[in-house]
């Protein structure tokens, strides 16, 4: 039996283009003879689709599109899993999770998902009730098992703590092959996780395994695609495209190894995991060129080479707004990053005369006070206006540039350079956008090298460099790590003997004093375990004792870590 593993990459809400799409994969599949089709975790409606599920004409409209699919796919001879959304008529929540199983015009079965996560960035429980038992069905003589993304996450055989009391595949009717619809965002080195565990899986119910996960970004989470089958002995056997549509062909009853070549090094799956949510996201929101500011700095340099690459270099408008503090250095350096990535535009634009102007507007409000972070800020905010002037006039995507461990700790300006439709290397700590960028140097120079090798600074006054306000980064985004990804209090890290306590309530601190900046920020694009954003739901005004409030700032109330460029 043939079967088509089917990696689409739709748009959420556009519910009657995802289902054309569906219907094109389907005809091309069983053109090639296919006999089941399996398609990506709510593929008609989108993953996630979140709020609009509290909408009743959204789930309306899938159902309605979901009668019409099946009524078209009838004449193909295949059998299709397709998941989408469906109202609840029983107890709980308005809505299911489901997977429908059409054949021969009309949706035979249908399953909803039993397993409803609520960690990092899910919230399924928050629409979807839970379905309450297994299905099985027949097809060309094999059992075939359905389940939907989470289902299959739970078996304590491989996890040493499961999250859930339930096992869906516990006590499951026997079968053949196993389904597995999905929607999981991408993570740097989780396919190598996956992969474990859907062998040790296959394995273990002697079954084929079919899983189908969803390609392409949707706001801040990417999808991987990579849909894969794993013999009942656990070997892959196949295994889709990463980071793009793919439909992936495999013979149950005969298998040949087809396994899609795949570099799964951190800084090849990051490169495209972020040139991926960058197209995808000006794309979905129909939007085809991006503008940013270049400083000469590493961060700026990584971001427009990223977007160079996915939007096309003639798509990229550069500004440099050099101030008087800002080196000859720092401005031929975003010149010559402008002439390796051939973009399609760069515009000077000095900034000295806003300054002076907003210094003459704001003296007599100042008066003799010295000069501190708010001026700095200013310079910031002249910048940010401007590229949002440029954005607004020529319909551009403004991406942002700041890096994970600067949002961290508040190192940034809030309507200055955090100004922007997306934070394309949000999620990249400071050390590993220095890492990126030498391997994106690796056969030449794309980065300028002096912009690798000069200390960073925001340059906002003379001599600046950003270790007079923060630790070194190596150490900054050690502690980092420990504070934000492993859950580890600033008491107990601070203990641990690991590095030198005062550092590490300095930096806590600066981590929850930046709090509001980052519930303001653009979305960034994930690429780890625990990015900022919709997966990070820290309260503002709060005290605890694993993260010292805002009491223990300096004397003056400021936080010194606000200036940054």
């Amino acid at each position: 039996m043939k079967c088509a593993l089917i990696q689409l990459n739709p748009k959420v809400g556009d519910i009657r283009e995802n289902a054309r799409r569906i219907l094109a994969a389907l005809e091309g599949a069983a053109a090639k003879g296919a006999r089941l089709a399996v398609l990506p975790e709510l593929s008609l409606i989108g993953y996630p689709p979140r709020d609009l599920l509290l909408y009743p004409a959204f789930v309306r409209e899938a159902e309605a599109r979901a009668e019409e699919l099946a009524r078209k796919a009838g004449s193909l001879g295949i059998a299709a899993v397709v998941g989408t959304a469906g109202f609840n008529h029983g107890k709980g929540r308005p809505l299911r999770n489901l997977a429908l199983v059409m054949e021969g015009g009309s949706i035979r079965h249908v399953y909803a998902k039993r397993l409803l996560p609520t960690y990092d960035v899910f919230d399924e429980a928050r629409y979807f009730e839970a379905g309450e038992g297994p299905l099985t069905f027949a097809l060309e003589g094999k059992r075939i098992a359905v389940t939907v993304c989470e289902d299959i996450w739970n078996d304590e055989a491989y996890w040493p703590s499961p999250l859930y009391r339930l096992d869906p595949l516990e006590g499951h009717p026997p079968f053949d092959v196993l389904v597995n619809l999905s929607a999981s965002p991408f993570s740097v080195g989780k396919q190598n996780l996956r992969e474990d565990m859907l062998a040790a899986l296959a394995a273990k119910r002697r079954a084929f395994t079919l899983y189908v996960n969803q390609s392409g970004a949707n706001d801040e989470l990417i999808f991987d695609g990579r849909s894969s089958c794993f013999s009942p002995d656990g070997r892959l056997i196949c295994r889709a495209r990463g980071f793009a549509e793919d439909v992936a062909l495999v013979d149950l009853d005969s298998p040949v190894r087809a396994v899609a070549e795949d570099d799964l090094s951190p800084e090849s799956e990051t490169w495209r995991a972020l040139g991926l949510g960058v197209s995808d996201y000006c794309a979905k929101n129909g939007i085809g060129s991006a503008v940013l500011g270049l400083s000469g700095g590493i961060d700026s340099a990584l971001t427009a080479a990223i977007a160079a690459a996915s939007l096309g270099p003639e798509n990229v408008h550069g500004l440099v707004m050099p101030s008087p503090y800002s080196s000859a250095h720092s401005v031929r350096d975003a010149e010559d990053l402008a002439r390796n990535l051939r973009l399609g535009r760069l515009d000077r634009i000095p900034i000295a005369g806003a300054m002076g102007s907003f210094g003459e507007m704001l003296g007599p409000v100042f008066g003799d006070l010295p000069p501190d972070a708010a001026e700095e800020n200013i310079q910031a905010r002249i910048r940010g206006t401007l590229l949002m002037g440029v954005a607004n006039k020529f319909g551009r995507m403004l991406l942002t540039t700041g890096n994970k461990s600067e949002i961290s700790v508040g190192y940034c300006t809030i309507y200055g350079d955090m100004c922007g439709a997306l934070a394309v290397i949000g999620d990249l700590y400071k050390t590993e956008v220095f890492r990126l960028a030498r391997w994106l140097n690796r056969d030449g120079e794309v980065i300028p090298e002096n912009t690798i090798l000069k200390p960073p600074s925001a340059e906002l006054r003379p001599g600046q460099t950003d270790q007079d306000s923060l630790p070194p980064y190596d150490l900054l985004d050690k502690i980092l790590i420990e504070l934000l990804e492993l859950r580890r209090g600033p008491e107990e890290l601070a203990a641990s003997g690991l590095f030198d306590p005062d550092t590490v309530f300095r930096v806590a601190r600066l981590v929850n004093a930046a709090e509001f900046k980052r519930r303001q920020a653009a979305p960034v694009l994930k690429i780890t375990g625990q990015a900022f954003g919709v997966g990070w739901r820290m309260p503002i005004a709060a005290r605890s004792v694993f993260f010292p409030c805002r009491e223990a700032l300096p004397a003056d109330g400021k936080a010194r870590a606000n200036s940054g460029a």
